[in-house]
C-alpha cells in the first residue's frame, strides 16, 4: 500500500498522566503503520517541536524500538548520557535492556524522525526518573499507569 502522508492524520495526544502531558506537548505524530494496515509492527512519522520531547525517558520489557532522523536537530538522553542526533543517523532500543531513553528538541526549529517499534504482546513501559510503570490496557492499545510499587497512579 502507498501512503501519502499528507492524508495521514496527525496525532498530538497523550495517555501519560496529567503532569506529565507538558512535556509531550509538541509531538505531533502520524501513524503510518496503523493507516498501512500494520499489525506486527508499528512506524510513526513524528515531528517535534522545540522544547518538546518524545516521550518520558523510558525502556520496554518486551519491544524493540528504533529511531530514524530525517530533519532537524534531536538530542538522544540515555543512561550512558546525551547525544546530538541529525538527518540519516539512527539508534536502537532492545526490549529488556534497561536504558532508559527519549529524544529532546533542544533547538530552533522542527525535527522530524521516523519512530519504529514491535507490537510483542505484555509489554510494560519502565520510567527511570519517574515513579511511574505503563502496562497494556485491556483494549491492547490504551495503558494504565502505577507507581513502581504496583499501586494505581491516579
Amino acid at each position: 500500500m502507498i501512503i501519502n502522508p499528507e492524508e495521514v492524520p496527525i496525532e498530538n495526544s497523550t495517555d501519560y498522566p496529567d503532569e506529565f502531558k507538558s512535556i509531550v506537548a509538541g509531538r505531533f505524530r502520524q501513524r503510518l503503520g496503523n493507516f498501512a494496515g500494520l499489525k506486527n509492527f508499528g512506524v510513526n512519522l513524528v515531528k517535534l517541536s522545540p522544547g518538546s520531547a518524545s516521550a518520558l525517558r523510558h525502556w520496554h520489557s518486551h519491544q524493540d524500538e528504533f529511531i530514524y532522523i530525517l530533519e532537524g536537530e534531536l538530542t538522544l538522553i540515555t543512561d550512558a548520557g546525551e547525544e546530538v542526533l541529525t538527518p540519516g543517523m539512527a539508534a536502537g532500543f532492545p526490549a529488556n535492556e534497561a536504558n532508559g531513553h527519549h529524544l529532546v528538541n533542544r533547538s530552533n526549529r522542527d525535527a522530524v524522525y521516523l519512530e519504529v517499534g514491535d507490537r510483542t504482546s505484555n509489554d510494560t513501559v519502565n520510567y527511570p526518573d519517574k515513579d511511574l510503570i505503563a502496562k497494556p490496557g485491556d483494549d491492547g492499545e490504551s495503558s494504565i499507569f502505577t507507581r513502581k510499587d504496583g499501586t494505581d497512579y491516579y
